[in-house]
């Protein structure tokens, strides 16, 4: 498991996002998530859009990822898509830009000016990939980080209800940069394994920041239990 300069330790990145149509969205919230959970242990926070990436640099003393989401018609690419958004990101004080750098529509050319943009800055680069071969590409392209967050999310990466710890595994037995393990971390117990098979770091959001989400789970059990 390799480390980087701007965490000196492995473990827990916490996601605090919360999209418009979403209870939680606007304020203060997520800075005040941000707050609760560095005061529990985490050693990093993952968050969307440039004013919650202020409110939160402002609240704690840990690297911000920051990324923007943003729909484009006809383009399934929405984490940090174009240089505005690394703009933006960059200008609202973000430690780390995360970007998605899968294999679709061109990405992997496109990103390169977004890439150099952010380092050029001073600001690294986390890429949001699906698969190990977008991983090795990440690597090939100078990223800082590499992040599972996108498994399941393209229609060629593996669709499974669990994280995809193969994909932690490959990542960490290929690459030379800190592997990031996100996606489908449920419990503290996926968070172990996760590190068990090879990652740095271990980015959980909607399992702690969430609550429709973590709601919803167990209405349905109860649903199932009858």
């Amino acid at each position: 498991m390799k480390l980087n300069r701007l965490f000196p330790q492995h473990g827990l990145i916490v996601s605090c996002q919360a999209l418009e149509h979403e209870p939680l969205h606007g304020g203060d919230t997520m800075a005040k998530m941000a707050r609760a959970a560095v005061q529990s242990g985490a050693i990093g926070i993952r968050t969307n859009g440039a004013a919650d990436i202020v409110r939160i640099k402002k609240e704690v003393d840990v690297p911000v990822i920051g990324l923007i989401k943003r729909d484009i018609p006809g383009s399934a690419v929405f984490i940090t898509p174009t240089l505005t958004e690394v703009q933006a990101i960059v200008m609202a004080g973000a430690d780390i830009v995360a970007l998605d750098i899968t294999d679709r529509e061109g990405r992997l050319d496109t990103v390169k000016p977004l890439i150099a943009y952010a380092q050029e800055r001073g600001v690294a680069v986390m890429a949001d990939i699906s698969t190990l071969e977008e991983g090795l590409a990440a690597e090939a392209l100078g990223v800082d980080f590499i992040g599972t967050t996108l498994s399941g999310y393209t229609p060629y990466s593996l669709q499974q209800d669990a994280p995809d710890f193969e994909l932690v595994r490959g990542l960490a037995d290929r690459v030379q940069v800190p592997v990031v393990a996100e996606g489908r971390i449920w419990t503290p117990e996926d968070a172990a394994q996760a590190l068990d098979s090879g990652a740095s770091y271990v980015v959980v959001g909607s399992a702690i920041t969430r609550p429709q989400l973590i709601t919803a789970r167990y209405v349905e059990a109860l649903k199932r239990h009858g």
